[in-house]
C-alpha cells in the first residue's frame, strides 16, 4: 500500500498541464494539483490543508516569473523539491534558476519519462536530507533527525526509528484510516511476525509525545480497524 504524493504543477499552457498531469498520476505514485499562475500556485500553497512534496514551476508565466516565486516561497519555508521548466537552456538560465532554489531545471520541449524519473530522483533525495520537514499539530516533524520541533523552537522531542516510520506512513496517508495490519507490515515488513500488541504500545509512547492531552487524542487517532492521523489537528 502507498500513498499517492501530492504534486502541484505550474504551467500557464492548459494543453501541456494537462498532460503532465495525466502522465504524472498515471504512474499511481502521484496525485497532480494544478496552477494556471503564480497567483494560483499561492493559493495552493496558502490552503490551511496544503501539503505539496513537490513544485514543478514553469519560468514565464502570466503574472510574473517562476524564478522569483521560487525564490520567494523558499524564503517562506517551503523546502520541498522544486523542478524549473523553461523554453530557454542557455546557461544563464540555468544558474539563475537554480541559484533561486530551484533542485533541477528541464528545458522544453522534454520527455514526460525523464520528467517522472527527475521527479522521483529528487524525492528519493529530499525524503533523506535534513531538509524534509512536515507540520503535524503544532510541531515540524523532521524525520532525518528524528525530531519533533514545537513552535517556539525550543521544545525537542526525541523520537526513535520506529516511531518515526509510523508517523512518516501516516503522514503519507493523512485524514485515511490505516489498518493495523498495513502499519505493521510497512513499518516492521511483511515477514517480521510482530503483533498487534508491539504496535500499539509503540503508538501509545508516541501519543505521550506528541498530543497535548494523551486521553483525548487529536492527531493520532483510534479508528475502524487501525488509526488516523490528523496532521493539522492541535
Amino acid at each position: 500500500m502507498s500513498a499517492a504524493r501530492p504534486i502541484l504543477i505550474v504551467e500557464d499552457d492548459d494543453a501541456l498541464r494537462q498532460v503532465l498531469a495525466d502522465h504524472i498520476a498515471s504512474s499511481g505514485a502521484f496525485e497532480s494539483f494544478e496552477a494556471a499562475s503564480l497567483d494560483e500556485a499561492s493559493q495552493h500553497l496558502g490552503a490551511a490543508d496544503a501539503r505539496f512534496d513537490s513544485i514543478i514551476l514553469d519560468v514565464g508565466l502570466p503574472d510574473g516569473d517562476g524564478r522569483d516565486f521560487c525564490a520567494k516561497i523558499r524564503k517562506q519555508g517551503h523546502t520541498m523539491p522544486i523542478i524549473m521548466l523553461t523554453g530557454a537552456a542557455e546557461e544563464g538560465d540555468v544558474v539563475s534558476g537554480l541559484n533561486a532554489g530551484a533542485n533541477d531545471y528541464i528545458a522544453k520541449p522534454f520527455r514526460a519519462n525523464e520528467l517522472l524519473a527527475r521527479l522521483q530522483a529528487q524525492l528519493r533525495l529530499f525524503d533523506t536530507s535534513e531538509d524534509a520537514t512536515f507540520t503535524i499539530g503544532r510541531f515540524t516533524f523532521r524525520p532525518a533527525a528524528k525530531l519533533l520541533i514545537g513552535p517556539d523552537k525550543k521544545k525537542r522531542i526525541r523520537l526513535t526509528a520506529k516511531e518515526v516510520d509510523i508517523l512518516k506512513f501516516l503522514y503519507r496517508h493523512a485524514n485515511h484510516t490505516v489498518s493495523r495490519q498495513v502499519l505493521l507490515d510497512q513499518v516492521w515488513g511483511y515477514n517480521a511476525g510482530v503483533t498487534t500488541h508491539t504496535l500499539e504500545t509503540h503508538v501509545y509512547r508516541l501519543r505521550q509525545k506528541i498530543e497535548s492531552d494523551p486521553a483525548d487524542c487529536r492527531l493520532l487517532v483510534t479508528a475502524a480497524g487501525g488509526y488516523r492521523l490528523d496532521p493539522s489537528a492541535i
